[in-house]
């Protein structure tokens, strides 16, 4: 995950971080409806849960009592949500233009 989301910030990684945010909602919607069955919902769920973690007060004590160790847990936890929402996206992404791309009733293959 770390490679991912080292790979993406180093070579730009297609879409740009724009691109991405615009499709998180979509993405969510299209999972929520069943049309897009690629992305795990307990996965973007975990991603949300973990993202409302870095940024909750009550991790604010670990860094307090922990100092240098209770940081890096946040920036390990905030480098798996960006991985995870970074490979969700372009999957995503991938998908929609396959989806725009294709005919009714043609056999992709």
């Amino acid at each position: 995950m770390l490679a991912l989301v080292w790979r993406t910030l180093r070579t730009g990684g297609g879409a740009g971080a724009g691109e991405r945010l615009r499709a998180l909602p979509r993405m969510v919607r299209a999972v929520a409806r069943g049309e897009y069955r690629a992305a795990s919902p307990v996965r973007l769920l975990l991603a949300a849960a973990a993202a409302g973690y870095v940024v909750s007060p009550v991790d604010v004590v670990p860094e307090a009592l922990l100092g240098l160790l209770g940081t890096l847990d946040d920036a390990v936890v905030a480098a798996w949500v960006a991985g995870t929402l970074l490979s969700a996206t372009d999957d995503f992404l991938r998908w929609e233009r396959e989806r725009d791309r294709t005919v009714p009733g043609e056999v992709v293959g």
